[in-house]
This record gives C-alpha cells, structure tokens and sequence, in this order.
C-alpha cells in the first residue's frame, strides 16, 4: 500500500536523499522554502524512482508559514502516514558571550517550534494514516554542545525530549522517533564549516569519515518500517558520540 510522506526541508541534504530513498510506490509531499530549483530537482528524481511528488513552499520560521504547509497538504489529502520533521539549520554562529534575542528567536523557531507545531497540526491527518509515525532530525550537537553553535544545540536538544513526550502522548495509534545526524556532507555545512573544521570533524570520528545523507536517511526508513520503536532517538555519526 503506497504511503503519503510529508518531509520537510527535503529539497537537498537529508530532506531530498529521504525522499529519493522512500519515493518507489509512495506519496512524498516535498517542502522546500527558497531552494524551488533543488526542489524541482528532488521531486523529478522521485518520479524516477516510481514515486509521485507534490511541492509544497512554506518558511518554516513562523507559525504562519507552518499553517500554510499544513493547509496545502490538508486540501491534496485527508491523509498522512508518515511526517519527517527535517527542516532545520544552524542560521549563525555566535558565541555564548554574544547571544543576540534575536537570534535565539530564529534558531529556536525554524529547529524547535516549527516540528512541535507541525507535529500537533498533523495529528488528525496521521490518526486517519496506516502504522503512522512522525520522524524528527535532531543533531549529534544536542549530545555534546557546540562552541558558537550552542544555540543550535540546544534547540535540538530540545526535540530530542519532545520526541519522547510525543512518543508517551500518542501512542498506540501514533509512533514518533528521532534520529541525531553527526557531521553530515549535505549543504549545511558547506554554509557553516570551513574545510579545515570538516576535517578536524573526519578525524575526530571514530569511523574517520564524515557521514553522507544516505546514511540518515536510511536510519529514517527504518524508523518507518518498524513498527515496535518508539520515543527512541538513534545516533548516526560515525562514533564521534557514543552512549
């Protein structure tokens, strides 16, 4: 039976490689914010793969912009089976002694409140879903902290205590899970990390090598799939943390 997926931020990165990897005989609704030609892109590499796509445009930053992307998923299906909450980003770096209002506002905004938001709006589509679940992306920075990337940390860390009150809060009917990238080679850190930091990041890991976005994303397929997990959170970074 094919599935109705709603990912959010899914046109690069761990987005767009999840939505490749699910699109055989699924529904992927494909959010993107400003990135429309990546999206188009994802969504064509969908098609491919013997999925159907639907683009759906919405900034995440706001509560408005959460409201859009659940109207126009609302009126194409009244329906979902599976919500990736993957949407994210670091915004800046700024150090502790720094921290701009502001800033946290954003940072908390686009990484905290837009999954938990989205999450509760979705809930009537995902009651009326197959096995459904919800996946959120949180960060191997909720593990360890970040110097001039606390904020983000924080923000994710955040969701990964959400994620398990969702998890307590909706179960049977509804699983909810996380998984927590490591350092990833996606857009992100080709915005925010130099290459002497991603390198520092390589040997630092005990895997000595950076993670690629096919590596999360299969962490989410399998977080889909099964269907005894969940308010677990799975760590994807190579051994750079460990439990």
């Amino acid at each position: 039976m094919a599935r109705i997926i709603v990912i959010t931020g899914a046109s690069t990165g761990i987005g767009g490689e999840t939505a490749r990897l699910l699109a055989e005989g699924n529904n992927i609704f494909i959010h993107y914010n400003s990135s429309r030609e990546a999206a188009e892109q994802t969504a064509a590499e969908v098609q491919e793969r013997g999925g159907t796509a639907h683009l759906v445009q919405a900034d995440l930053f706001s509560e408005a912009g959460c409201d859009a992307l659940y109207s126009e998923v609302s009126v194409r299906t009244n329906r979902i089976d599976v919500l990736v909450n993957n949407a994210g980003g670091l915004v800046k770096r700024q150090g502790i002694g720094e921290l701009e209002w502001s800033l946290m506002d954003r940072v908390f905004s686009l990484n905290t409140f837009s999954t938990m938001f989205l999450s509760s709006l979705f809930v009537p589509l995902l009651e009326r879903g197959t096995d459904p679940c919800i996946v959120n992306v949180t960060s191997v920075a909720a593990r360890h902290g970040s110097p001039t990337a606390t904020l983000y940390g924080a923000a994710k860390g955040a969701i990964d205590s959400f994620t398990r009150g969702a998890a307590a809060e909706l179960a049977p009917k509804i699983r909810v899970n996380a998984v927590a990238p490591g350092v990833i080679d996606t857009p992100f850190h080709e915005r925010y990390s130099t290459p002497a930091r991603m390198e520092k990041f390589r040997a630092d890991t005990p895997l000595q090598r950076n993670g690629r976005a096919i590596d999360v994303a299969k962490a989410i397929r399998f977080l889909i799939e099964n269907d005894f997990i969940t308010g677990e959170t799975i760590d994807i970074n190579g051994g750079l943390f460990m439990r």
